[in-house]
């Protein structure tokens, strides 16, 4: 047998479009100035659509009004979401009122808090969109900037109401990672704070980031135990506080290669719980937090965005291998990891008492969104707090609002307003309905396959009652629902998930630990919203008459065998080769 005569190599897979995008961008600037100038259209160009990313915006379109618009020969309804970056979540009254009028002015008249502690603006058209920005940095003092892109993203931090103290420390440390990690390109605020072009100076640099950023977006998140709130193990690069015996902060354990994203039917694609790396003390987080986004930066995969996370890098090259790179770039070796232990994943709702008499007021906000009904003025009760309340505000990895730092003098006021506009009842839902959360999903978010947000008051009230009936009523068995598998929601850490597969159709996901530690598994595929009711009743029934002292739903539908999980971190892949012929 003859050798074939072309024995070069098979050349390297070419890298993505996104990669020419971002190195030809001139730093993130594009041709976005001229895309929002034009009147002509609703939109702006794709490739002013991705970088516009990195500046916190992204297009979308009514996707209720699609078909409509397709049979009238008219563009698609575009519109605009522009999320605001707030690190660990705590802004200033001032800053929230600030924000609730733009709702008005410049979107939708809500504003939505998200399971990342920021802000998101919907609704917002072209023509309001500069103006937005704009006064969300000039009269809000915040910045969307990096809030969405190739690029590390809202840093979270626990609420921790229990430990005001050391939440301060936390906090100082996200804001410290954020402002580091931020991009240095002078894009942003020609395009949407100044009215002139900045020239001349220096020539711009990204020393971090270089000229295409990184491969894919990066999320942190720092945990304070025993709560585990921002799902730390979900994040490419996450840190838990580690305090001494006398409750002092020592240093910060280290967690890298989380991602809650997949792709139907791509078995390639899984989410991924992320490895305990080392520890670092306090002095050498911000250090730490660069070194592993500097690697990943350079040997991110950068010809396949589904296969770009942090989480992919670690998969295919192992851990031990990532520890030595980020420790050759540190030029010290990470200490070893300390004990730590989670107990919960959720948030304490009510009154939480601190020394020196103030307190913390924890209050439930479904979905996140901040708007009016007829039979509870949610939106305008939190106007009338902001305006007299002296404290901060702090958005809860779980979609609430914490009312933060009330003076006892300031407490009777907050209590009346509470009362006044019912905010006083919204504690009072079930264990369910205050552990639910689900993403935006249709008709906003272009990825959707099926609703999230709109349906999920529905699916919790038809569990209510039978909840009720088997004395569950108070549990707290976490629910998630999104519209597709990219996991904005973290539906694979839910006890309960319910992923998007198609309009109407969800795959059930069983068997997550409460406390954020264990991914849950694929129980049925496909199916209908109206059969999930149905199918999941007689589990919660069993779940009610035969769990343990202290077991929580998730561990069991192990323990009796409703899933199968190996018990290691990374199987969930491996687990779906077994279980995908009934989802194709």
């Amino acid at each position: 047998m003859s050798l074939p005569t072309d024995l070069s190599p098979i050349p390297e897979k070419p890298l993505h479009k996104n990669e020419q995008l971002k190195a030809e961008s001139n730093w993130l600037r594009g041709q976005i100035r001229h895309d929002l100038a034009d009147a002509s259209t609703g939109a702006i160009s794709e490739e002013s659509n991705q970088l516009c990313k990195f500046h916190g915006v992204y297009q979308q379109d009514d996707r209720d009004l699609r078909n409509q618009r397709r049979k009238e020969g008219r563009e698609k309804a575009f519109i605009f979401m522009a999320r605001v970056r707030v690190p660990g979540g705590v802004c200033t009254p001032q800053q929230w009122l600030e924000l609730d009028r733009l709702a008005d002015s410049h979107g939708n008249g809500t504003l939505k808090l998200t399971t990342r502690q920021a802000f998101q603006f919907h609704g917002v058209v072209k023509g309001n969109l500069r103006p937005l920005v704009q006064q969300i940095n000039l009269a809000a003092g915040l910045s969307t900037v990096a809030a969405c892109g190739d690029i590390n993203r809202n840093v979270m931090c626990n609420p921790n109401p229990d430990q005001s103290t050391l939440h301060a420390q936390v906090w100082a440390t996200a804001k410290a990672i954020s402002d580091h990690l931020l991009p240095r390109t002078r894009a942003y605020h020609e395009l949407w704070v100044n009215d002139e072009l900045v020239s001349g100076g220096e020539p711009e640099d990204e020393p971090i980031y270089g000229r295409t950023y990184l491969p894919r977006k990066f999320k942190v998140a720092i945990a304070v135990p025993p709560s585990n709130d921002v799902d730390v193990y979900g994040n490419d690069l996450g840190f838990v506080a580690i305090t001494d015996e006398s409750g002092a902060l020592a240093g910060y354990n280290v967690l890298v290669g989380g991602g809650m994203g997949m792709s139907h039917n791509q078995l390639e694609t899984f989410p991924r719980i992320a490895d305990v790396m080392g520890f670092c003390r306090p002095d050498q987080v911000v250090d730490v937090a660069e070194k592993v986004v500097l690697v990943q930066r350079d040997y991110g995969d950068r010809t396949d965005r589904k296969h770009a996370r942090l989480k992919y890098t670690i998969e295919d090259r192992g851990l031990g291998w990532f520890r030595g790179e980020v420790e050759r770039r540190l030029g010290y070796a990470l200490a070893p990891a300390r004990r730590f232990e989670f107990t919960h994943s959720g948030d304490r709702y009510g009154w939480t008492e601190l020394a020196g008499g103030h307190g913390h007021y924890t209050l439930f906000i479904q979905s996140g969104r901040v708007k009016d009904t007829a039979d509870y003025p949610l939106r305008t009760g939190l106007r009338e707090i902001a305006r007299v309340h002296r404290g901060d505000l702090r958005l809860t990895p779980n979609q609430n609002l914490i009312i933060g730092n009330v003076a006892p003098t300031d407490r009777p006021q907050i209590e009346a307003l509470l009362r006044h506009y019912k905010l006083d009842t919204g504690n009072r839902a079930t264990g369910l309905k205050r552990s639910a959360m689900s993403c935006v999903a249709l008709p906003t978010c272009g990825l959707a396959l099926a609703e999230s947000e709109r349906v999920l008051p529905e699916l919790v009230t038809n569990f209510e009652q039978e909840l009720e009936a088997v004395g569950l009523r108070d549990d707290e068995i976490t629910l998630r629902i999104t519209g597709c598998p990219n996991g904005c929601g973290r539906p694979f850490l839910a006890e309960i998930g319910l992923i998007g597969r198609a309009p109407g159709k969800y795959n059930i996901h069983l068997g997550a630990a409460f406390n954020g530690t264990r991914m849950n598994v694929l129980y049925k595929a496909s199916v209908p919203l109206a059969e999930v009711r149905p199918l999941l009743s007689p589990i919660l029934r069993d779940y009610a008459t035969r769990r343990m002292p202290g077991e929580r739903f998730g561990d069991f539908v192990l323990r009796t065998g409703y899933v199968h999980q190996t018990g290691t971190p990374h199987d969930f892949h491996e687990q779906r080769h077994a279980s995908l012929g009934e989802a194709i």
